[in-house]
């Protein structure tokens, strides 16, 4: 079977998973081994936003050695997916822009990662590559979820018929852009109020800081949470709600039973169920009321390997149904 590299681009970290494939589907994907590699990418662009192809420049270099690193235990690796933050466009892949890596914009991550390792590269949407991973992995085998991924942001991706969904213009399920806050907090994508500036890991460190004065990580926060710290406990309660809020407006146009909570903040979710619970039940229409299963993913945070994995599967198969004619012949010939 077909040995594939999966990778998750994080803010402050790099994840790859060396998985095998049943390409004709009978087996779920195994991942062989899982190597993480710290690469703050956030910071990185944030130094050279005056010259942001020096940023593009070391993030390339960064992959490249990552997966020479790991293709070098496994040569017959065939093929490299991606699942990367930001808007990418459905018909050449082109990077358009990733709020949380200020100055990118329109860079071509699979072209350019190619020439450098000299195999065929595909980048998806990290958010919809950890919603397919978990829909792969899915035991009931559903048609149809939303993956929501908390982390430095907060990233949504759709499953609808067993099929990925970009949407036409490749910002489909950019959930943490809904705004929840008017006149709220100051987002990187240029608006302000967005879910994601309360629900992710930054958004539960800036609550905390508004509220102390004191910097401390999503992870420290919850640590103090768990010890009763009001402050803390209040950052988590409003993340737990904005989540909510986001999700039942989702759940009003996007009519889905399977909701998956992923991505590493997703580990405090006893700090976050309270709030939204009550805040989701309060939003919902009834008509929706107890027919929506939300449920923390049981994958640890391998789905957004898993799933970049498989997308390459998946692509190479029936990419021309969310590609442009030819387009994936021409990346993976």
């Amino acid at each position: 079977m077909p040995i594939l590299i999966g990778i998750d681009v994080g803010g402050t970290n790099l994840r790859l998973g060396v998985v095998e494939v049943d390409t004709a589907g009978l087996v779920k994907p195994r991942l062989l081994e899982e190597v993480r590699f710290q690469a703050d990418f956030s910071s990185l662009c944030q130094l050279h936003q005056q010259a942001p192809e020096l940023a593009w420049q070391q993030i390339l270099s960064t992959i490249a050695n990552a997966i020479h690193t790991v293709a070098a235990k496994y040569p017959e690796v065939s093929a490299i997916g991606i699942g990367f933050p930001g808007f990418i466009a459905p018909d050449t892949q082109l990077i358009l822009q990733s709020p949380n890596f200020p100055g990118l914009r329109n860079v071509d991550l699979s072209a350019d990662l190619s020439a450098l390792i000299g195999l065929p590269v595909i980048t998806e949407n990290d958010a919809l590559a950890a919603a397919y991973g978990e829909y792969v992995m899915h035991p009931q085998r559903v048609s149809n979820l939303i993956y929501l991924g908390l982390g430095t942001g907060v990233g949504g991706g759709l499953i609808l018929n067993g099929q990925p969904f970009q949407g036409q213009h490749g910002v489909a399920m950019e959930v943490g852009h809904i705004i929840v806050q008017e006149n709220g907090r100051r987002c990187g994508c240029g608006n302000s109020g967005c879910m994601e500036q309360y629900a992710s890991a930054s958004g539960v460190a800036i609550s905390y800081f508004e509220a102390t004065q004191q910097q401390s990580s999503a992870a420290e926060i919850a640590r103090l949470a768990e010890s009763g710290n009001q402050a803390a406990l209040a950052a988590y309660a409003l993340a737990g709600k904005s989540l909510a809020q986001a999700l039942a407006h989702m759940l009003k146009v996007i009519d889905v039973s399977e909701v998956i909570i992923g991505g590493g903040m997703s580990g405090a979710w006893a700090l976050l169920a309270p709030s939204f619970q009550q805040q989701l039940e309060q939003d919902l229409i009834p008509a929706l009321r107890g027919k929506v299963n939300v449920n923390v993913s049981t994958m640890e945070d391998h789905a957004g390997m898993v799933g970049a994995a498989m997308l390459v599967s998946y692509l190479t198969h029936v990419g021309s149904v969310i590609r442009a004619d030819n387009y994936m012949q021409q990346r993976l010939a």
